[in-house]
């Protein structure tokens, strides 16, 4: 156990957006090693077959696999919502989680009027697996989902505060906090849900539009705090008080994944920490 303990956990993403999760780990863990890959060459997985995350996240799970881990992060919300299961039956020697949970549970705890509201990509809206989570958990719960796909851009672009974003922001959310008068019984959230990766990057911007009342569940954050508790639980922590080596993988362009990567990250990374692999 004590040798298990010392193995790093894997982490993966369609790109970068998952960085954000990888952060949050971070602060909650600074003596764990982790191996992070990012799909570059494949993504965006919010387009692809559920069919076809599914494969491609049993084949990222592989190549981490492949370099020994203890624990394996999935720091996508399309694969979480889809790959769960496929990479448990694949992998069923390794602990799995995803960000759509974490999130949901978070949530939950949250809300004190039972109603909720989740932001993220189309894809992960359409296919409604945050309303699924959170429902398992509270059946009576009232969900506003919402896309709000323009923020993924503002993200990697870097336009994460200032009139630009708050105006995205506003355009999006006024309608989820603010339905239009003669609305019948409109639900007006008390919590929202960021459901997309890259979403925390845009946290200020999202504050600065909603009440102060409203509570934000930052899906990385919670991701992290369920990686903590799962090692305690496996007695898989890392023994040591000295901070953890990150490798970081990608299947396409090393330069730009450590470019927009040092900003999610919050932290440097350098082209010659990021190895390109081939899935």
């Amino acid at each position: 156990m004590e040798n298990a303990a010392k193995l790093p956990i894997g982490m993966f993403d369609s790109g970068v957006g998952g960085l954000t999760v990888l952060r949050a780990l971070r602060e909650r863990m600074p003596c764990e090693d982790v191996v992070y890959l990012g799909d570059t060459a494949r993504l965006p997985y919010g387009t692809k077959s559920p069919q076809t995350v599914s494969r491609y996240a049993v084949q990222c799970a592989a190549e981490l696999v492949r370099r020994e881990i203890k624990l394996l992060v999935v720091a996508c919300n399309t694969a979480s919502a889809v790959a769960i299961g496929p990479l448990r039956e694949a992998y069923p020697g390794i602990p799995v989680i995803g960000v759509v949970e974490p999130g949901a549970q978070a949530a939950c705890r949250a809300t004190r009027n039972q109603a909720i509201g989740v932001i993220a990509t189309e894809a992960t809206i359409a296919g409604g697996a945050y309303h699924r989570a959170i429902h398992a958990i509270a059946p009576e719960a009232r969900i506003v989902g919402h896309p709000c796909q323009l923020f993924v851009a503002l993200a990697e672009e870097g336009w994460i505060d200032g009139p630009v974003a708050e105006g995205v922001a506003a355009r999006y959310l006024h309608p989820v906090f603010r339905p239009a008068s003669g609305t019948e019984s409109p639900v007006i959230p008390d919590t929202l849900v960021l459901g997309c990766t890259h979403f925390p990057l845009l946290a200020p911007a999202i504050r600065s539009v909603l009440d102060p009342s409203v509570v934000i569940v930052d899906s990385a954050a919670t991701t992290a705090e369920t990686v903590y508790a799962e090692l305690a639980r496996l007695n898989l922590g890392r023994p040591g008080t000295g901070c953890g080596d990150t490798a970081y993988l990608t299947t396409d362009d090393a330069a730009r994944f450590a470019r927009t990567g040092t900003r999610f990250l919050g932290t440097p990374i350098t082209e010659h920490q990021v190895e390109l692999v081939d899935l």
